[in-house]
């Protein structure tokens, strides 16, 4: 029986619109963000690590793997893809799926959806759109190869921050989700958007 992907939730953002800090430690329905993302990837998953920089102790609660970024200086989100990628070659796995630390509504299919939408070299990135309107990807849902991480770790040293800029490049796929009745990658990044989100949870409950 094949073993479950891996699962790495990206937690390394800076949150500077909510004054610093770790947005997946903030609450919403009094649990915090990363609990919702948790809850809600790890049933579609293997293995679960945590993307994050900084003194890991804070996360130690979770009982997870925290992985810090392997480059210097503040690469965004695909340094975190990258020590992912580094992560699932140690444990032998063939690709990681991703999430975002402060999204907690993402589909419940999000993992078979991006495997079902992989591109050729077995990239793809989740997007969203309402129907009938255009589709916007949501790159830090993807699902990644492990195969591709001496790449991305070239491409990162050389400069390159945009996550769709490599993902075209290796003909990444693409896994649809139809807002229905709002954008499920709905994500927290001010004090305003977590009363958006108390207000989502309190109708998807």
């Amino acid at each position: 029986m094949q073993k479950a992907i891996p699962g790495v939730i990206l937690a390394g953002g800076r949150a500077t619109r909510m004054g610093g800090g770790d947005k997946g430690l903030r609450e919403v329905g009094g649990r915090r963000l990363l609990d919702h993302v948790i809850d809600r990837l790890g049933p579609q998953c293997g293995d679960l690590a945590l993307n994050a920089n900084g003194d890991p102790s804070r996360f130690a609660s979770y009982g997870l793997p925290v992985l810090p970024d392997s480059l210097e200086g503040y690469a965004g989100p695909l340094a975190g893809v990258l020590a992912g990628l580094d992560w699932a070659a140690e444990i032998g796995a063939e690709a990681i799926v991703t999430a975002a630390a402060d999204t907690p509504f993402f589909p419940a299919d999000l993992v078979v959806q991006l495997q079902a939408g992989a591109g050729p070299s077995g990239l793809c990135l989740a997007a969203s759109g309402l129907p009938g309107e255009k589709m916007f990807r949501q790159p830090t849902f993807g699902l990644w190869p492990v195969a591709l991480r001496d790449d991305l770790r070239d491409a990162l040293k050389g400069g390159l921050r945009k996550i769709v800029l490599w993902t075209e490049a290796h003909a990444a796929g693409q896994a649809d989700f139809s807002a229905l009745p709002f954008d499920p990658f709905f994500n927290v990044n001010t004090p305003e958007d977590i009363l958006e989100a108390e207000r989502l949870l309190a109708g998807i409950a």
